[in-house]
């Protein structure tokens, strides 16, 4: 072969030089993120060694050297000592909410829809507040943080589950990732490091590679993040920061117990964490519970959103904040929001004040305990600190899979379902996990079928091993 002739050379990625401009390095990097966002570039594909891509596009080693640092820290790719560099398995991989399918086309088990039974109680309480002579003073500009009264019913909520604020430190927010997003965007800066559990929310790892992020994934047990695997990270890495959610991990269903809540409590005291504590599923923990916010409040963002909890509809969230942060969120919610609809918020306060808010809850928490039941007779619980009303599971496989093959096989056969690499941080060469979904089924028939295709699913798996193409 001549020199810088790649005439038939097999490349996994071969960028379009007449899209290069300068600088180069730059051009590189986001040819490889479209590449990668785009899906042209698999999960865990090999890409060429940096020499070679170096040679073909009659450049610098040091140009791709620095793209692929860029495309590293977004997450997009990963490298292994001796190995080579590999796209990321969770690259592009947020979970989209977005639903074109045809009406029963494949039974729901990987999108997590929080009970929309319960839709129609809030449907009520809508129609009472639209009937009512105030509403047109909800649809204006004023009050971007949140009226008093709605902050006052913020605090009332928030006091039931074991914060007590000051509303002055409460805003109003659209949603639990509109306030991760004006988190982010508001305390932390491009190249900052943030420490994760190895398996985390796939749209926070969406999140943190847009604004160029780096997720430090940390070691777990059952009991979720080890507090000296952190603290080792934290001497190795220069970490800013640590995103949590205790109540109900997602996706790995986990209810963190009080010892480790308060045992990672003192590593972040110590290496001056700011902690972000996703407390979404907080209704579903003992109500003797203490958020990890309760023993670091002044390094702490805690966010409560009524998505899974009331409606998930109706985007809103109270997030927490001490008064060092105030000025910062302030300004990230100004210039992100201008300010939530008041109207939806004006919703969420007259359910919490009436009550109606505590029954939504109880309801969801009885249908989800009944959809519990009905997954422990086809699949066993291997851990037993997973929350007993999780709304999902995280179901352990006997063997590897390809994950995009496996869950197009699984939509195939009728229900649509996530494999863990969707929420994989970083690299990870071990068990592969499936995140089963219970509460998105139209009814618990229409789940036990789905758990039914599902078992069928694995048990052929391991009947086939030998001649299963979705087997790794």
């Amino acid at each position: 072969m001549p020199v810088n002739s790649f005439d038939g050379y097999p490349m996994t990625w071969r960028p379009n030089k007449t899209q290069l401009t300068t600088p180069l390095y730059l051009s590189i990097a986001n040819l490889l993120e479209y590449d990668i966002i785009n899906g042209y570039l698999a999960p865990n594909t090999k890409l060429p060694p940096q020499r070679e891509l170096a040679d073909y596009l009659d450049i610098n080693l040091s140009t791709i050297t620095r793209a692929f640092k860029i495309c590293e820290l977004k997450g997009l790719i990963y490298a292994t000592t001796g190995k080579g560099t590999f796209v990321s398995p969770n690259a592009g991989a947020a979970i989209s909410i977005a639903d074109s399918r045809t009406e029963n086309s494949y039974i729901e088990m990987g999108i997590i829809k929080p009970f929309d039974q319960t839709n129609s109680i809030v449907a009520e309480t809508v129609k009472n507040i639209l009937s009512k002579g105030y509403v047109e003073k909800l649809l204006d500009y004023g009050h971007p943080l949140g009226t008093p009264y709605h902050k006052l019913s913020a605090k009332k909520w928030l006091q039931k589950y074991n914060i007590d604020a000051n509303i002055e430190n409460i805003a109003i927010t659209s949603g639990a990732q509109n306030s991760l997003a004006v988190t982010l965007i508001s305390l932390f800066q491009s190249g900052d490091k943030i420490a994760v559990d190895m398996y985390t929310y796939p749209n926070f790892i969406g999140l943190a590679n847009m604004l160029n992020i780096q997720l430090v994934p940390i070691k777990g047990d059952f009991l979720g993040m080890k507090p000296e695997e952190l603290d080792a990270q934290c001497r190795l890495n220069n970490i800013q920061g640590i995103y949590l959610m205790p109540s109900c991990d997602n996706p790995t269903g986990i209810l963190m117990n009080m010892d480790r809540r308060q045992e990672l409590a003192e590593v972040i005291k110590k290496n001056n964490l700011i902690l972000i504590e996703d407390d979404i599923y907080y209704f579903l923990a003992p109500q003797s519970y203490l958020p990890i916010t309760s023993f670091v409040p002044e390094q702490s963002i805690y966010i409560n959103s009524i998505s899974k909890s009331l409606c998930s509809g109706i985007r809103v969230a109270f997030i927490v904040y001490p008064e060092k942060y105030s000025a910062n969120i302030i300004r990230g919610i100004y210039s992100i929001n201008i300010k939530t609809s008041a109207l939806n918020a004006e919703v969420i306060a007259e359910m919490i004040n009436t009550g109606m808010a505590d029954k939504i809850v109880e309801d969801k928490i009885s249908i989800s305990k009944e959809r519990n039941q009905i997954y422990k007779k086809y699949f066993k619980v291997e851990n037993p600190n997973e929350n007993p009303a999780s709304f999902f599971h995280w179901l352990p496989l006997k063997q590897k899979f390809n994950a995009n093959q496996f869950e197009k096989n699984a939509l195939a056969q009728g229900i649509h379902i996530y494999h863990s690499d969707r929420f994989l941080v970083g690299n990870y060469e071990g068990q592969q996990f499936l995140r089963v979904s219970l509460s998105s089924s139209a009814d618990s028939s229409e789940l036990e079928k789905g758990l039914c295709i599902l078992k069928n699913i694995l048990s052929e798996s391991n009947d086939e091993k030998s001649i299963n193409p979705l087997i790794i």
